[in-house]
C-alpha cells in the first residue's frame, strides 16, 4: 500500500493486512468498452488496514486515477 493510513479515531498508524476470502470489489456497473458489452463488471483489488488501538478496520479499493 503506497500511502500510510492513520486511524481517524486514534490518530495512530494503521497496520496493513488482508481479508480472508475477499480480495476484490465488484461494482454493479458493467465495464466500459467491449468487455462491458458482454457483461463483465468493473472490479478492483482491495487493501485492508486495521487500527492496533481500537480495532477499526478499513478497506480501500486500488483505483487508477
Amino acid at each position: 500500500m503506497p500511502t500510510e493510513r492513520r486511524c481517524p479515531d486514534c490518530g495512530v498508524r494503521m497496520e496493513a493486512g488482508r481479508l480472508a476470502g475477499a480480495e476484490r470489489f465488484v461494482l454493479d456497473e458493467s465495464r466500459d468498452g467491449l468487455l462491458g458489452r458482454v457483461g463483465v463488471k468493473e472490479q478492483f483489488d482491495v487493501d485492508a488496514v486495521v487500527c492496533p488501538e481500537c480495532g477499526l478496520v478499513r478497506v480501500y479499493a486500488d483505483v487508477d486515477e
